[in-house]
């Protein structure tokens, strides 16, 4: 049994990875700014993981064995983790992104970006796109940490109950006739499940891993035959506009294909699901719910 602190996992596949620790009976200890859907299940400890002082104060005196951190989004994000839980921890895994690296068409492994010897640029979210400021969190805590750190790299995670309703957009607005904004048809995107997600963060912090580690299922699909499964399972035409406005713009719309490879895990042991044997599945889960 660990002790094992999870900040931001009370939503999608953090909770689906809270839920895993608490059936293997480790000791859980959960920090938001409020709710807690896991009831006596775990410690909950309401904290606002942004303010340094707050965050050093709830966890003072305490150790963990293991800590997910869900929400860091920027260096001075990173830079506090750091100097709260530097000898306080045994590892943090961080919840990183395929952000991290650019959209160029071409397949993208760990090596694409190094966390190492990135240059630091201290700010705040606000301060950075998304992709950097996940870029300036790994470069933190690779580069200042005195604990183990494992960086998880995500594409777009997909799942019936994903609160961003990415997936749910394009299901929802092709069974409805509503346009949809796309950039190319043809980019291939990789993506993971949620249960494969929250799979994938275990293993990450109960195996002995260190280092950025892509996690996504195996294959890729485009743009193209994305929505083509979509028409296919909804019986609607899509209606596809290559110049629309923001207002019926895709999440997926990107300009060139953006997809990892997953090799160096798979090389560990983990094995990963086929995004093919899922996708059409969940698919007709979210046609069916909004119906």
């Amino acid at each position: 049994m660990k002790k094992i602190l999870v900040i931001g996992g009370t939503r999608f596949f953090g909770r689906k990875l809270v839920e895993r620790l608490i059936q293997e009976g480790h000791q859980v200890t959960v920090m938001t700014r409020g709710s807690n859907p896991f009831g006596d299940k775990v410690e909950h400890m309401t904290a606002n993981r942004l303010k340094k002082e707050e965050l050093s104060q709830k966890v003072e005196g305490r150790h963990f064995d293991l800590v997910y951190d869900n929400i860091c989004y920027s260096s001075n994000d990173a830079y506090s983790f750091c100097e709260v839980f530097n000898g306080k921890i045994g590892k943090l895994v961080f919840t990183s992104t395929l952000s991290t690296y650019e959209a160029d068409g071409k397949e993208k492994s760990e090596a694409d970006f190094d966390p190492y010897t990135y240059e630091i640029q201290m700010g705040d979210r606000a301060d950075f796109t998304y992709g950097e400021g996940k870029r300036q969190a790994e470069a933190v805590f690779f580069q200042y940490a005195l604990f183990p750190v494992a960086a998880v790299r995500f594409p777009i995670v997909m799942g019936e109950n994903d609160y961003t309703g990415r997936l749910h957009f394009h299901v929802e607005r092709i069974a409805k006739g509503e346009p949809i904004g796309l950039v190319s048809m043809e980019a291939e995107m990789s993506f993971i499940q949620a249960d494969e997600a929250a799979r994938f963060l275990h293993w990450a912090g109960l195996e002995e891993v260190e280092g950025p580690y892509n996690a996504a299922a195996n294959g890729k699909i485009s743009l193209a035959a994305l929505i083509k499964l979509i028409e296919a399972v909804t019986g609607k035409e899509a209606n596809i506009s290559l110049a629309g406005g923001d207002d019926i713009r895709s999440p997926y719309a990107i300009p060139a294909s953006w997809y990892m490879a997953n090799e160096k895990a798979a090389n560990q042991g983990f094995h990963f699901t086929d995004l093919h044997d899922w996708l059409k599945p969940l698919v007709k889960a979210i046609a069916v719910n909004n119906k």
